[in-house]
């Protein structure tokens, strides 16, 4: 059993107040005895047994008095100082893990992340220490997310701008006419930079839970159809077959549609960007799943393609993340589109999954609360 820092003063108070009570019992009862025997040596002479009984009961009682007015004030100050001492004591107790709680956030104050204050308690105290230490490694995980985000951030403007740069210092130097396939590949650069300034404010404002939702009921199946019907095009130029299976129309969820359409239109852009030539793509949707007692409607989206290895997937949400060298940034895209997705799931309430084996093929399953 864990007592909390209320119930430990209690106990301590309740064993001095038995010690001190057992202890005043046992002094009253010997001292007692002390001055009787005392009073019979010193006292019961010839002049107090010829005296009248009143007279010995009053002898007896200034006597006792007397002296137990020099033990009470003894043991009174034997008590105050006892509890002085046992305030002191357990004052020192409680503001020991305050102390070192202090002297931790002072750290972090001068801008030392790491900082871990070990946790010798479960009461009040231990949960406030390890509060504050999973406060200091978020911060610390924050610390190191924002620097990997300013590298990649600084590389990935870096060869857009590299490539404007040396076509405008050549068309400068040359000192002729421009032709339009330079424009336009100045002008897929910049289109480049803007879509990545762009995903980078979506995924800031989704990551702060700032990202505004327009939700409304709508029917995921014919969106899902409508979805894939656009992008079929660019499987079948890949020479991929992209099918869609539905078990149930209408699905009815409360979603933003223009969110959860970027939402699928990523994945399937990742899987075609992934599946080799002559793959497979499905998209499967399944309306009420039970998982961890919630009802979901989940949507997989289920390729052949070159699959990841496991020990990659935990990054694969990560701005910028990509696995190895199959997925270089020469092959389109931000690296944010997989980010973005979580987080636009997780602004509706759900969750996204994935399943994925090295040359086997990758599914990613996408679980959205059902519609009221």
């Amino acid at each position: 059993m864990t007592l909390t820092v209320r119930q430990k003063i209690f106990v301590c108070m309740g064993v001095l107040v038995v010690i001190l009570g057992a202890f005043h019992i046992l002094t009253n009862h010997f001292y007692i005895d002390f001055l009787f025997d005392q009073f019979r040596k010193e006292e019961m002479g010839l002049s107090y047994l010829n005296a009248p009984p009143w007279e010995q009961i009053e002898i007896l009682k200034t006597y006792v008095l007397g002296e137990m007015q020099q033990f009470w004030l003894g043991k009174w100050v034997l008590f105050v100082a006892t509890g002085l001492l046992f305030s002191l004591w357990i004052s020192g107790m409680l503001t020991i893990p305050l102390r070192k709680l202090v002297g931790a956030i002072e750290r972090v104050a001068k801008g030392d992340l790491d900082v871990n204050v070990p946790v010798q308690s479960k009461d009040e105290y231990g949960k406030v220490i390890q509060t504050f230490n999973d406060m200091t490694l978020r911060l610390r995980e924050a610390e190191d997310a924002r620097r990997r985000l300013v590298a990649d951030i600084a590389h990935e403007l870096r060869t857009p701008l590299s490539i404007m740069q040396l076509k405008l210092e050549n068309a400068q130097q040359a000192g002729q006419y421009v032709p339009p396939e330079m424009l336009l590949r100045l002008h897929d650069e910049v289109i480049r930079l803007g879509l990545l300034v762009e995903d980078l404010h979506v995924l800031s404002l989704a990551e702060a839970g700032r990202l505004a939702l327009d939700c409304k009921p709508l029917d995921l199946s014919a969106r899902l159809e409508q979805v894939v019907e656009d992008v079929k095009m660019e499987a079948e130029e890949n020479g991929l077959e992209l099918r869609f299976y539905s078990n149930k129309r209408p699905v009815t969820v409360m979603a933003d549609a223009r969110r959860i359409t970027q939402v699928f239109i990523n994945l399937l852009s990742n899987a075609i960007r992934y599946t080799p030539e002559g793959g497979k793509i499905s998209v499967v949707i399944e309306d009420k799943v039970l998982d961890r007692n919630e009802v979901y409607t989940s949507v997989s989206v289920i390729d052949t393609g070159i699959g990841i290895p496991a020990e990659e997937l935990d990054h694969l949400f990560d701005r910028f993340y990509r696995v190895e060298k199959a997925r270089s940034r020469h092959t389109g895209g931000t690296g944010l589109g997989l980010s973005i997705a979580h987080h636009f799931v997780r602004a509706h309430g759900g969750f996204i999954r994935v399943v994925s084996e090295p040359d086997q093929g990758t599914t990613f399953t996408v679980y959205l609360p059902l519609g009221k």
